[in-house]
C-alpha cells in the first residue's frame, strides 16, 4: 500500500490509505506555510480547534519563521512535511541530540486533517528518518504535562514517560504566552531498534 523512496532523503512517498498525501523534506520555500500550519495546529485557527490545540494553556504564536529557518539550516535536524494536493497539512521536526537519541518536535497536523491517520504516518516516517539518517536508537519527545489526551496518543504508539520533566520556558515568547503558572514538559521515549 505504501510507496517509499529508496532512501529517507529521497522522499516523497505516498500512502493510498489516507486522502492523497505525500511526505517530503521541507525546504526554505515552505517556511511561511509551515509557520501557518504549526500555529493553526497548536492555537485556535479561524475559530477551528483540533484536538492537539494548546489554546487553553497558551496564547500567542507557537512558532515563527526564524525558528523554522534555524532547523532547516541545521546539519542535525530535518523537517518533514505532509502534503495533500499542493497544501502542507502536517509537519515533523527530527533532531539528533546524542549518538543514541533523536527528538521529534514541531509535530503538527492541520485541524481539518486530524483524525485521518496522517499524524501516525508522519510520526513513523520521522522515527525511520531518525534511525536511518542519525543512527538513533531512541526517540525523545516533550509534551506539556497537562496535555493528557496527547500523552495518551503517544503512549498508544509506543512512547512511555521517562520520569524526567523539563521546566516550561516562561518568558520565551517563541513558546507562546502561558495562561497557567504550572506548565511543565514531560519527557517521553521510544526505543526504535
Amino acid at each position: 500500500m505504501l510507496r517509499r523512496a529508496s532512501s529517507i532523503a529521497d522522499a516523497p512517498y505516498t500512502n493510498f490509505m489516507t486522502p492523497p498525501f505525500t511526505i517530503r523534506p521541507a525546504g526554505t520555500s515552505d517556511v511561511a506555510e509551515l509557520v501557518d500550519l504549526v500555529n493553526a495546529a497548536y492555537r485556535e485557527h479561524d475559530g477551528q480547534q483540533g484536538w492537539t490545540t494548546e489554546a487553553a494553556l497558551l496564547g500567542g504564536k507557537r512558532t515563527d519563521a526564524e525558528e523554522i529557518l534555524v532547523a532547516l539550516s541545521s546539519p542535525t535536524a530535518r523537517i518533514l512535511v505532509g502534503i495533500s494536493e499542493t497544501r502542507i497539512v502536517a509537519s515533523c521536526r527530527v533532531e539528533q541530540h546524542t549518538r543514541r537519541d533523536s527528538e521529534i518536535g514541531m509535530f503538527a497536523v492541520h485541524p481539518s486533517f486530524q483524525g485521518k491517520g496522517i499524524g501516525l504516518e508522519l510520526l513513523e516516517h520521522g522515527e525511520t528518518l531518525a534511525r536511518v539518517e542519525f543512527g538513533a536508537a531512541r526517540i525523545l519527545l516533550y509534551v506539556i504535562q497537562q496535555r493528557e489526551e496527547l500523552i495518551a496518543w503517544y503512549e498508544r504508539h509506543g512512547y512511555t514517560p521517562t520520569g524526567l520533566n523539563k521546566p516550561f520556558p516562561y518568558g520565551d515568547e517563541r513558546f507562546g504566552v502561558p495562561k497557567r503558572v504550572d506548565l511543565m514538559f514531560m519527557e517521553l521515549a521510544k526505543e526504535i531498534v
